[in-house]
Formats: structure tokens, sequence, C-alpha cells
């Protein structure tokens, strides 16, 4: 049976690549890294972490060394989950937090302890093909030897640097010129590829038991920061089941709580209830729907997500369909709402993704959190601030507390269907993702576009905090003027606005896989 059409509707720079072994992410050259790797001999999962690695170095704007991670992994037979994200020093409480109403989400009291590397090491150890150090070279060649900046992270490099040039360690290393790189200026970074070496050559033990932690615990107590060596010590990558719920005929797998993946199969479970195939695309109709869907999604794991060991539902819970029924209810046609949450009842991020010819596909995403993350950098080592994510009400689930996971934003996809495998997938970008997950999905399954089709199509975006929905260059006008009647805030971005993610798309077909990198990035899908 043929799985989607093949036109392209939507403006478009590039087309998919089809081929046996691929790799698709946000920079180019990081998508060459993970090839080399497949040339090499290596596995996807080897692809993808040359990638990562590379990723560090070519667009630190998104992510860096000091990242947290998740994936999902096809090993040929069955799925599996990894959550290495990282949890809070065991100093931070309430009282640290005193006179606050938010969470600092610069410096080091944002920063909690970084996942990616636990990550590289989990993966290579249990799935890899290629020495640990091999993975490295491509990433340490460009931290050394120098990249020219690619013009979509140049865009958000100079963006940024205003707010983050006092930030300690910030300048150093990111403004060697006193100012950001410019597109096709070359940037080095030498500490940055010091460290790596330290990394690869120690697989890890340097970063979390040896010199790098005492240096990030060093640099922490010399600004203010709680991190010691022990919380370094005390991190642990945790294997887990991902969590799932069917829609049309497919299944979208994420990763649980404590990421808003939950968030995305919410959604679908309300649009569930509407027959969103007979609705054309890319109406008034079909965004309402699926604003307000995930609106009502959002209300919800807003209040009770957060990490898994303090939560007082169940995922099942808020999975039920029942539940999730009786969710679709609050959605009026006509009129856009402002939702509360329920209670059920008891019973600036990088995504990548690889495949290889034996059937491995890895579904991946690694970042620092609002661009450069806290700003903070220690011997090349860019910190993440996933310490923003918590909240300071206390009687809050998702209030911070010592040695505790944040609500996370970053989260994998993997679509299944009969049990084997049809796409890994992502849309990298805060509060974007869950929402950018449901609307491809509504895309494959509803309406049979091609994954190159639903990257490139115009997105929508819920924004809860300032009660607006931003909607993408490319929507039409008329449907924007129909939303308004309705009652929804409505934003119109500018064409290169980077706010409606960047999705990065593996789709398994009968001989190979389509690969996709849409248009909004610097991305690339290679092959072979």
């Amino acid at each position: 049976m043929k799985s989607f059409d093949w036109s392209f509707p939507y403006p478009s720079q590039r087309m998919p690549v089809l081929a046996r072994n691929v790799v698709a992410t946000s920079q180019p050259l990081a998508a060459q890294a993970g090839l080399r790797m497949l040339l090499k001999g290596g596995n996807a999962v080897d692809a993808s972490l040359a990638t990562a690695i590379a990723l560090t170095v070519l667009e630190p704007t998104s992510n860096g060394i000091g990242s947290d991670v998740f994936c999902i992994l096809w090993d040929g037979k069955k799925l599996h989950g990894l959550n290495a994200s990282g949890r809070s020093p065991a100093a931070w409480n309430l009282d640290r937090f005193k006179g606050r109403t938010v969470m600092s989400n610069r410096g080091w009291d944002a920063v909690t302890v970084p996942g990616a590397v636990s990550a590289w090491v989990a993966l290579s150890e249990r799935f890899g093909k290629l020495p640990f150090a091999d993975l490295f070279e491509p990433a340490i060649h460009y931290a050394t030897g120098g990249f020219m900046v690619s013009p979509t992270i140049a865009r958000l490099w100079a963006r940024q640097v205003p707010e983050l040039a006092g930030v300690p360690g910030f300048a150093e290393h990111f403004m060697p010129r006193g100012r950001a790189p410019e597109a096709g200026e070359k940037f080095l970074a030498r500490a940055h590829a010091k460290t790596l070496k330290r990394i690869a050559e120690t697989k890890g033990e340097a970063f979390y038991k040896g010199d790098l932690a005492q240096q990030m615990a060093a640099h922490a107590g010399q600004h203010g920061g709680a991190m010691k060596v022990e919380d370094l010590v005390a991190h642990t990558a945790d294997w887990v089941e991902p969590v799932a719920h069917p829609y049309r005929g497919y299944t979208l797998h994420e990763i649980p709580p404590n990421t808003q993946g939950i968030g995305a199969l919410m959604a679908l479970g309300i649009l569930e209830e509407f027959d969103m195939g007979s609705v054309p695309v890319d109406s008034a109709d079909s965004l309402h729907l699926q604003i307000e869907a995930m609106k009502i999604a959002f209300a919800d794991i807003h209040e009770h997500v957060s990490d898994p060991a303090t939560m007082r539902v169940r995922n099942a819970e808020l999975l039920d369909k029942e539940y999730l029924r009786s969710r679709s209810r609050h959605i009026n046609m006509k009129k856009a709402q402002t939702p509360q949450h329920g209670i059920p009842g008891k019973g600036g991020t990088v995504y990548l993704t690889a495949a290889d010819e034996s059937g491995m596909m890895v579904s991946y995403i690694q970042s620092n959190y609002q661009g450069f993350g806290s700003g903070i950098v220690v011997s090349g080592i860019s910190m993440q601030n996933r310490g923003y994510g918590f909240v300071l009400r206390p009687d809050h689930v998702n209030v911070v507390a010592p040695r505790k996971r944040p609500f996370h934003t970053i989260i994998p996809a993997f679509v299944t269907r009969n049990g084997q495998p049809v796409m890994s997938f992502g849309v990298m970008g805060g509060s974007m993702q869950a929402q950018g997950h449901a609307q491809m999905m509504v895309r494959l399954a509803d309406h049979r576009q091609n994954p190159q089709a639903a990257a490139d199509a115009p997105r929508w975006r819920v924004d809860m905090e300032h009660a607006l929905v931003n909607v993408e260059h490319g929507v039409a006008a008329e449907v924007i003027d129909d939303l308004k009647r309705r009652g929804h805030n409505i934003v119109q971005a500018d064409r290169w606005s980077t706010d409606f993610g960047r999705a990065q798309l593996i789709f398994r077909m009968e001989d190979g896989y389509l690969a996709a990198s849409e248009r909004r990035t610097d991305g690339q899908a290679v092959g072979y």
C-alpha cells in the first residue's frame, strides 16, 4: 500500500534523501560526521553519537558538552528509551531560592547536573560498534582547526550575545573577537577540543569523577553555585520504557515524564474524537482543533508532570481513553477556550536521527535549553540551564528539591505500526516540541503527507504563558482571520523565525529509508 503521496505543496529548499544508511540533523557538517562513522563500519548509534558530539562544536547556540539528552532507539527488534537528564544539586531547596517567584535561567543557579556525556557512554557501550574515541574525531577536528559558522547559527549567536556576555566564561569562549562570529567566519574552540579528548580517553570518567568534575565544582564555588563533585558522581543515566499512544493505526512513542512528551500523546488522544481526515489540512477548522487540543494537554502536563518519583498521577491515568474523551468535550468549534487542568481518575536544542541497513534506527535529542543555556562555560563545557524548568510553588509536584529532575521540554519521538518501526523524528524547540510532534502525526496519519512535506508545512505554536497563538509565515490570511474571529490571540511570525522548531525525520521504506531535513535550519540529510 502506498504510505503517502509524493507531492510537495509547501515552499521548500530541499528534497528528501533516499538511501539504506542515513543521518539527518540541523547542521550539515555534523550530519556528515555521522555519515563518516557509517562509512567506517559503524552503526546508527555510532553515527548518532558522532553527530551529537560534533554538534556541541558546530551548533553551540543550542547545545554543548554540558547538555542533557534523551533517546529512543529501535535495535532491530524492540524499542529502548534513555533518560540522561540531570538532577539538581543536593543543596537546592526552596530556602535557597527564597524571595524569587521563578527559577533563574542564567548562571550557576540554573544548572543541573549535565547528562549528555553519560548518554554518549551508555549508548556506545550497549549498542555501538566502533571504539568510543573514534566518535570524537570529527568534533575534535572542527574544534581544533575551526569551521565556518553557518547562517542560521550566526543569526542566533548574535541574538544571544548581549544577554550572556557578562556570564562567567561566556565571552572567553564564544566571543573571541569581542562579538559573535558572522556567517562564513571561522571559529575555533581549543578548550572544547581539549575537554572532548579527556572525555574520549577516559570514557566519561573525567567528567563525572575526575579532573573535569573538579573544575566544574570549583567554578561553581567561585561564582556562587551549589554544584559539588558529589552531585556529579551521583549522576546516572536511566534506561526507561517509552510511553505510547495509538493514533489512526500508528503508535507514537515518547520518553515518559519528566519530559513533556506525554503532552503530544494526550493531544492526539483528544483529536481522536474528531474526524480530522475529513477536515482540510491547512484550514481554520483543522488548526482550531489542534490548537485547542494542545492547550488542554498543556494545562494538564504543566500541573501534573515532574520527576516521576514525585508525580501524583500515573502516565496511564493521563492517557486513559475516557479521560481524554472527557477533555475533548471542552473544545468548542466556534470559540477559543482557556482550559484549566483536569484531574484524571485513579486507575534555543538539537535533534538528530540516524538509521542503518541492519534496521537500527535512533531518535536522539540533546539540549542546553534557551540557546546557550546558563551561559556558564568551564573548560569549553557550555552548561545547560535546565533548573529553570522547576517551579517555586511549594505544593506543586515540580517544585525545586535536592537531587530531583526538572520538567523537561526536549523529546525524541518514534512511530511504529503493528509493532514495526515506521519513523524516527523530532521537532526541536522548547514547548514547540510536543506541539510539533502532534502536528506531524496529524499530517502523516490523517492526511498522508510525506515526511518532507509534513516538515515543510507552516506551523502554529501555542504560548500558554502569554495566552497567544503564534502562526508561521505561510498560513493563509483568511485562516488567520477566521481563527481571530473564534477568539484566538494570533501573532504571525516573520519569514525567518526559528520559533517553530526544526524537524528532522527518517521514514522506513521497503528497501531503505527516506531522510528529511527541513527548511527552517542549516541542516542536511545525508546517506549512501
